[in-house]
């Protein structure tokens, strides 16, 4: 198999969620860093004319969007796996889980963290009250089952994973949050694990 490719920067959250797929499926990659001035240029640009990352080289295949890639990697490396079941039911659940990781987790946490640790211009109210709204939610979700969409862990955990766990980085404390905190737990349990460059929590916010 030809070495897959994946162009990013070690403290994105939608990076990570695809590293840490090609991890726990054991598939040899090269990573790219890939920070501002490299997404600019016209060689990055011929590869993903929006410019972003993460970016995934599969042969002559070049995909960009992290859950695109998510579901593209189980499909391509791992058919019927517990990552993306093919019962209906179940795999509805995981789509449901990487909306919710495109939509609340990226404009709640992951917002709060790009605006507390990298200065973005994004509104941190929004973020928090986004944030608030949503993790009692998953809280809830998480009080009497292990992940969120099935009984094994899915590319929805994975996608909603990275920047809920760092949380903390955007000034969100987890400590209200038992059963998700259980959940990051056993994210980080599983064989191949590995977590993001850890930030600084923020103070005067």
């Amino acid at each position: 198999m030809q070495k897959l490719k994946l162009y990013g920067t070690p403290l994105s959250g939608h990076v990570h969620r695809v590293a840490l797929l090609l991890r726990l499926l054991e598939l040899p990659y090269e990573f790219i860093e890939a920070p501002a001035e490299v997404r600019q240029s016209e060689a990055f640009l011929a590869l993903n004319p929006f410019g972003q990352i993460p970016l995934l080289v599969d042969g002559e295949l070049t995909l960009a969007d992290s859950n695109a890639i998510l579901v593209y990697l189980v499909k391509r490396y791992a058919p019927g796996s517990h990552w993306l079941p093919e019962d209906p039911a179940a795999a509805a659940q995981v789509q449901a889980w990487l909306s919710k990781a495109a939509g609340e987790v990226r404009y709640g946490p992951a917002s709060a963290r790009l605006i507390a640790q990298f200065g973005v211009a994004e509104d941190y109210q929004a973020a928090l009250a986004i944030s608030a709204r949503f993790l009692p939610q998953m809280e809830q979700h998480l009080t009497d089952r292990s992940f969120l969409a099935t009984q094994q862990a899915t590319i929805g955990d994975l996608a909603c994973y990275s920047y809920v766990a760092v949380a903390p980085e955007g000034g969100i404390s987890l400590a209200p949050y038992p059963a998700i905190q259980r959940w990051v737990a056993r994210i980080a349990a599983l064989p191949g694990f590995f977590a993001m460059p850890s930030l600084p929590y923020p103070t005067g916010r």
